[in-house]
């Protein structure tokens, strides 16, 4: 079973090399890794992907949390990834404002992905310099929390069998033709 684990842990040279490490030593394997700096300079959020059962989870979580610069440690395996940066962010949004916001979203591209009393949840990817924008557009509003993934890229797709495509054109497939197997979530 593959296991999405999120690491809050402190902005300091090595905690990388330190988790890492911690992996190595032990035989878990990490399939996937992205780590970026929070709204708070201080912190920073590790994202990686380990396989193996609920045990190795919990000796992953146990062996991390030994670590002095850990501040948490999460399982979050039920989330989707895209392929590109992407970043959530909460920003405070009362009542009043909450228009002027939903108009940024727009322009970005962004998608308001859960609505409280007194802020928003924004989801927003592209190239780092849109996310790097839409911070700067959200900052006089307040920013509550921000998480991001690194940079990752796939080739672009080859020819499939029955959908012509060549090189910087945009495929069109209607849902008709798009076999999805039962239970993969579709947006």
């Amino acid at each position: 079973m593959r296991h999405t684990i999120s690491v809050l842990v402190n902005n300091q040279p090595g905690v990388l090399s330190r988790v890492a490490n911690l992996f190595s030593a032990r035989g878990y394997n990490i399939d996937s890794l992205a780590v970026g700096e929070t709204e708070d300079p201080k912190l920073s959020r590790m994202t990686f992907v380990v396989v193996g059962d609920d045990h190795v989870l919990d000796q992953v979580r146990k062996q991390l949390e030994k670590i002095v610069t850990v501040v948490r440690v999460d399982d979050i395996s039920a989330q989707d990834y895209v392929e590109r940066d992407l970043m959530l962010i909460k920003v405070s949004a009362p009542a009043g404002r909450r228009t002027e916001i939903r108009e940024l979203v727009e322009i970005f591209r962004g998608r308001i992905v859960d609505v409280a009393a007194e802020h928003l949840m924004i989801e927003i990817s592209g190239k780092e310099n849109k996310i790097e924008a839409f911070i700067e557009m959200m900052r006089p509003f307040g920013i509550l929390e921000l998480a991001r993934t690194g940079r990752i890229a796939r080739p672009p797709p080859r020819t499939a069998p029955g959908l012509p495509y060549r090189s910087g054109q945009i495929l069109t497939i209607s849902s008709q033709s798009l076999q999805v197997p039962p239970g993969v979530y579709r947006s």
